[in-house]
């Protein structure tokens, strides 16, 4: 249980939001801003999965049984902690793009 939590809200979440995203800007619906990469958009998708409101109340809504329901909790807590230090990772490690316009 807990491992399904965790993957959904990190892979879930990643993929929903690099998808949506590419989406937008290959229909011509968004552009990227400028001096953002790629690279930028996948750690801001990691961070998505960072999310508690939300995924406690629905686990407290679905679960009958007590051990399933701490189980969802179990993985909200590690899929939510794993998704804000991997967000920072990928975020921090990314080349700084200059604001400083070409040749200037």
């Amino acid at each position: 249980m807990a491992l399904g939590v965790v993957g959904g809200l990190l892979l879930g979440k990643t993929l929903g939001v690099l998808l949506a995203t590419w989406l937008a800007i290959r229909t011509g619906l968004a552009i990227l801003p400028i001096r953002t990469t790629w690279r930028h958009i996948f750690g801001i998708a990691i961070c998505a999965g960072v999310g508690f409101t939300v995924a406690l109340f629905v686990s407290d809504l679905a679960f009958i049984d007590p051990n399933l329901g701490e189980s969802a909790k179990l993985g909200i807590l590690v899929g939510s902690t794993l998704a804000g230090v991997l967000g920072f990772v990928v975020l921090r490690t990314g080349r700084v793009v200059s604001n400083q316009p070409p040749g200037g």
